[in-house]
């Protein structure tokens, strides 16, 4: 049984969040909520909100022990991007792109064997 959270819409780069996603994927829960502790990124703080929310639904709405789970998945895809001109030189322009994200966290239990 898998239990997912869904941050979207993040004024953040993808290519920014998926530097700290990629540092928990994988890892138990505890794990990683201890590996956001000690990451000096301003990500870190919103992956961390989604990862308590991904654990908060699976035990909540599946009746799962938060202590068995682990990140199954951890992924960044882009969202919109918010379009910004800049102006420049001799009456031209350049274009200012705001990057969007969106971060899905997906935890299971581990199964022992």
């Amino acid at each position: 049984m898998e239990v997912r959270a869904v941050a979207r819409f993040v004024r953040v780069s993808p290519r920014k969040a998926r530097i700290v996603v990629d540092l928990i994927r994988g890892k138990s829960v505890a794990q990683a909520q201890e590996i956001l502790a000690f990451t000096n990124r301003g990500i870190v703080e919103t992956v961390e909100k989604t990862l308590n929310s991904a654990v908060a639904n699976a035990e909540h709405n599946n009746q799962l022990n938060p202590s068995t789970l682990f990140v199954k998945a951890a992924y960044v895809d882009e969202g919109p991007t918010l379009k910004r001109i800049r102006p420049r030189a001799k009456g031209s322009a350049s274009r200012i792109r705001k990057r969007t994200s969106h971060i899905t966290i997906v935890v299971a239990p581990r199964e022992e064997a």
